[in-house]
């Protein structure tokens, strides 16, 4: 009798238990948004649209491609800072982040259809391997990419790859060679320079906020520290941003106490404040250069140091982004960059420029403080400074529109005349320096600092006439030029044949002698 019972009450039994399942699971359902119960979701115009082209459509059409496009052509209605990040660009968007990549470590060039070696990273996969800078590539695996106009993308591609991986080279030094290499990481690093510049005052520049960049920072810092470091030059000009919690880090390290550094709010971010977490390592003796490429994670930073009144800051104003972008991938693997929130700096102001007219005028409004004198006369942050702001110690700062410096420094316009700009454009200094360095190796190579470099080498009159027959060979004529531009043009030259010699590290240390903004921090710095 019992088995009878269960025979007919088990069926009933699974099935309540069935619907009562079934009910919640689509109560659940309904509070996901725009969805009821027993909802079926209608596919959207866009999608319908797609489907449309793709079945009907009287040709052929790559469908990813327009699928990009149609992504793209909605996100310019949002700020100009939310980006659609195609697969095939994700990898080297993250790995600048990231701060490193896989490859065989090595800077090149191309000329005359070949690919030159420029610099060899110490240490790395292809120093050794026995790459020389000067080596001329021949051969990358089965690709021939001499005489054959490989483009720079291509041989980026076929250099990198995984880690452990293996390329094959076939280059030319003084007789031809084969070297089969092992990729490797490969920093990116976020210094471009960092030395004494007096007995006392150490100058950094920062290029990036990477997720490296703060462990580097403090390495060069500690170094400077070391070697009599006791007030500094933070160069920050045409630093793009980065991650934003590296410049919180890096901002750490000159405040005290626990002061608010910035804070993050957004419609659907709650308020987050960043503030001091421990002792800083340099706390007094300060100065920042800014220019109007230092936007984003730079400008935290900066707006930080301004609003405590803990740094100088001279230069020009700031680009002006305030926005806070979170990274979402995708299941193609492309990426979002969507703007979530905005940054504030410590007494509250938002230096977001309004880009209520879209994003070619956006991006337009820093070509037009060029054309309307405002990075070479005194900049009045702009033309609608909004709301006026007061720092702790009672100075008036702006929103709106960037971070107006404490000193302006006008943009250096020496040597933008046609000719000029020709040769900057056509990389003839960069090539000359070049040749030059593989020209006079022997006697260039008694130079062990670039600090010695810049007191003792001479760029004769000779040199020069042989920079005037490079540039007539790139269809310019520099042979009658201003005073002054040739002074800038020579410069350069030192400064990338010293670039030949020590990379970025030797290119700046010898620029920044004839830095106007350079010069004015150091006469700050010492009154």
């Amino acid at each position: 009798m019992n088995t009878k019972k269960i025979q007919v009450w088990l069926p009933l039994l699974f099935s309540l238990t069935m619907i009562v399942g079934m009910y919640f699971g689509y109560k659940m359902r309904d509070n996901m948004p725009g969805k009821s119960f027993f909802f079926t979701e209608k596919p959207r115009p866009v999608q319908e649209i797609m489907d449309l082209i793709k079945n009907r459509y009287v040709d052929d059409v790559k469908m990813d491609a327009l699928a990009d496009t149609a992504i793209q052509a909605m996100l310019a209605k949002l700020d100009p800072h939310t980006v659609f990040i195609p697969a095939s660009e994700l990898q080297q968007v993250n790995e600048d982040l990231a701060g490193k990549f896989f490859g065989i470590g090595i800077e090149f060039n191309i000329f005359d259809d070949t690919l030159h070696v420029i610099n060899v990273l110490k240490d790395g996969p292809g120093f050794k391997a026995g790459i020389l800078t000067g080596d001329k590539f021949i051969r990358v695996n089965d690709s021939a990419v001499a005489g054959n106009k490989t483009s720079a993308d291509v041989f980026r591609t076929l250099l990198r790859g995984d880690r452990g991986t293996k390329v094959s080279i076939t280059f030319y030094a003084t007789t031809k060679k084969q070297a089969t290499i092992t990729r490797d990481a490969i920093p990116l690093s976020s210094i471009d320079a960092g030395y004494m510049m007096t007995k006392e005052i150490g100058y950094i520049r920062l290029n990036k906020f990477s997720s490296v960049t703060y462990r580097e920072f403090m390495e060069t810092l500690e170094a400077l520290k070391k070697a009599g470091l006791q007030k500094l030059v933070l160069d920050l000009r045409g630093n793009g941003g980065g991650i934003l919690d590296q410049a919180v880090e890096i901002a750490d390290e000159f405040l005290e106490g626990d002061k608010l550094i910035t804070y993050t709010e957004g419609k659907h971010v709650a308020k987050k404040e960043y503030r001091c977490r421990r002792n800083g390592q340099f706390e007094k003796g300060a100065l920042v250069l800014v220019d109007e490429g230092s936007a984003s994670a730079s400008e935290v930073l900066v707006g930080a140091l301004q609003d405590w009144d803990r740094a100088t800051i001279i230069g020009r104003r700031t680009f002006g982004k305030g926005l806070v972008q979170e990274q979402f991938d995708l299941s193609d693997k492309s990426a979002l960059r969507l703007t979530v929130a905005r940054y504030f700096t410590p007494v509250g102001r938002s230096i977001q420029r309004s880009y209520s007219n879209g994003g070619k005028a956006y991006y337009e409004e820093i070509g037009n403080r060029f054309q309307d004198g405002k990075m070479t006369q005194a900049d009045t942050v702009n033309t609608d400074p909004g709301k006026v702001y007061k720092t702790k110690g009672g100075k008036k700062v702006y929103g709106n529109g960037g971070i107006t410096p404490d000193h302006f420094i006008a943009m250096d316009t020496t040597g933008f005349s046609k000719n000029s700009a020709m040769i900057y454009e056509k990389g003839t200094i960069g090539n000359f320096a070049y040749n030059f360095y593989l020209q006079n190796l022997a006697s260039l190579k008694l130079y062990k600092t670039p600090a010695d470099f810049n007191r003792s080498f001479s760029f004769s009159e000779d040199n020069w006439n042989r920079f005037v027959q490079a540039a007539s060979r790139d269809s310019v004529n520099i042979s009658i030029i201003p005073p002054k531009e040739k002074t800038a043009l020579i410069n350069r030259i030192r400064s990338g044949i010293a670039r030949q010699l020590w990379r970025n590290e030797g290119f700046f240390e010898v620029m920044n002698t004839a830095d106007e903004a350079v010069i004015k921090a150091i006469s700050l710095l010492n009154n």
